[in-house]
């Protein structure tokens, strides 16, 4: 088997691989903040501080989110193909 120090493309997919994680881990700790301050603007009433919060804590999330979860699906896919598994379409 070739290691991903032997080519260049495996180590490339390694490091998106890696990348995608982070930012699915990053978002996903945006959306998580923006439910419990949500949570938290329910309760205790939506002062412009919480609702400010909420609505950063969403954008940021999607915005990471978006390209984290895009570029894991082509890493999944590239490994696939390379297994010569079915593409799925």
């Amino acid at each position: 088997m070739i290691s991903p120090g032997d080519d260049p493309i495996l180590a490339r997919r390694l490091r998106m691989e890696r990348l995608a994680r982070t930012g699915s881990r990053l978002g996903y700790t945006f959306l998580l903040a923006a439910m419990v301050a949500f949570v938290v603007g329910a309760a205790r009433g939506f002062t412009p501080g919480v609702v400010t919060i909420v609505v950063g804590a969403l954008a940021a999330g999607s915005i990471v989110l978006l390209p984290a979860i895009v570029v894991g699906f082509g890493v999944r896919a590239a490994d696939r193909e390379d297994r010569g598994e079915p593409s799925g379409h």
